[in-house]
């Protein structure tokens, strides 16, 4: 049995439907179902008694330890957090509360839960920590990626909650015992993924007809990673990483925004040849504190735990485009007025 937290969310829904795939072990999935937390990424669970659903906040303790005594999992993996960084900027609060309060609960609660095993299950129990690649800041356009021991210098609310969460994790292990395993990914992209970040939000506005807001010059550099490749990283890391340590999860793809942009504008016009998607690509005002660029050195995760991505972003951003194309009911049932209202808030005081 594991307990996912955050499991309805983007990566950590594909998650549960990849582990599925994989084993017949079960899990117990506590998400709180906020504005990105859907159960309709799930449906095809809905009758599967191998996945049992729980609603409720990783900084409720009592709940914590009602699920911990009853279901007894041999390992936690903490997907749960707010995680939007333009989110962040308007409201820093809730990231506070759940990336940093959140996550300190969680961890008192799993360190009594663990200091109660038996001797051989408390030596098997693994607390596996999902974060960022944002924690180390900002990198220039020339300089070496980041590594697992590279500085944290987090310039956002978002980042720097995460960074705070990653902080505790590694105080639990080293004054606890706690045996704990972080990962550190960057930009992911895939199914499922709300419309608010980048890649998503670019082919929803295009099959509507909506301007494609670009922030600033749209030069900002990320390394994109295929959600399913990180989700098979996160079960080798479970299986065999080393307690305490920190594995860096990359696509080994850097790629400007723009481009990006441009990418899925030329294969949408494959299926929409009367379309030029591009004409709808809007600069706007860039966001504050816009970090340049992200990139992940994997090398550890390839020669620790012979792990390596799949996907290419070619055929990783062909699946997602043709994902949106087949499901677009799930876009529409998601694009509420709550989504509407952030959407404006975000953007229209950028428009140029």
């Amino acid at each position: 049995m594991l307990l996912v937290t955050g499991g309805a969310g983007f990566i950590g829904s594909n998650f549960i439907l990849d582990w599925f795939k994989q084993s017949d072990e079960a899990i117990v999935n506590l998400d709180l179902l906020t504005y990105a937390g859907n159960l309709q990424n799930l449906a095809s669970l809905a009758d599967d008694s191998k996945h049992i659903f729980v609603q409720g906040d990783i900084g409720n303790i009592a709940l914590l330890e009602k699920l911990l005594a009853q279901y007894k999992p041999r390992a936690i993996i903490n997907f749960a957090a707010e995680s939007h960084v333009d989110r962040s900027i308007h409201g820093p609060e809730d990231f506070i509360q759940t990336n940093i309060l959140g996550t300190f609960r969680l961890l008192e609660t799993v360190r009594a839960y663990w200091n109660e095993l038996n001797e051989q299950p408390k030596a098997a129990f693994r607390f596996l920590h999902v974060s960022t690649d944002e924690v180390y800041g900002s990198l220039s356009a020339n300089a070496p990626a980041f590594t697992e021991t590279h500085r944290y210098e987090p310039s956002s609310p978002y980042s720097a909650s995460k960074a705070s969460s990653d902080h505790l994790v590694q105080a639990y292990h080293h004054t606890y015992g706690l045996p704990v395993l972080i990962t550190n990914c960057s930009n992911n992209y895939g199914p499922y993924q709300f419309p608010e970040k980048l890649i998503p939000l670019m082919i929803v506005n295009a099959l509507a007809g909506e301007p494609l807001p670009i922030y600033g010059d749209g030069l900002q550099i990320r390394d994109w990673l295929y959600v399913t490749d990180h989700c098979s990283a996160i079960r080798r890391v479970l299986k065999a990483g080393k307690q305490g340590e920190t594995y860096n999860i990359g696509g080994w793809n850097e790629k400007p925004n723009i481009e990006i942009v441009k990418t899925i504008c030329t294969l949408l016009e494959e299926s929409h040849p009367q379309s030029n998607f591009q004409n709808q690509i809007t600069y706007v005002k860039d966001r504050p504190g816009h970090d340049v660029r992200y990139a992940i050195d994997a090398r550890k995760i390839e020669r620790e735990l012979n792990w390596r991505p799949l996907e290419t972003f070619e055929t990783g951003i062909r699946k997602t485009i043709q994902w949106y194309l087949d499901n677009q009911s799930w876009v529409t049932d998601i694009q509420t007025g709550s989504y509407r209202e952030w959407v404006e808030k975000n953007y229209a005081h950028r428009r140029k």
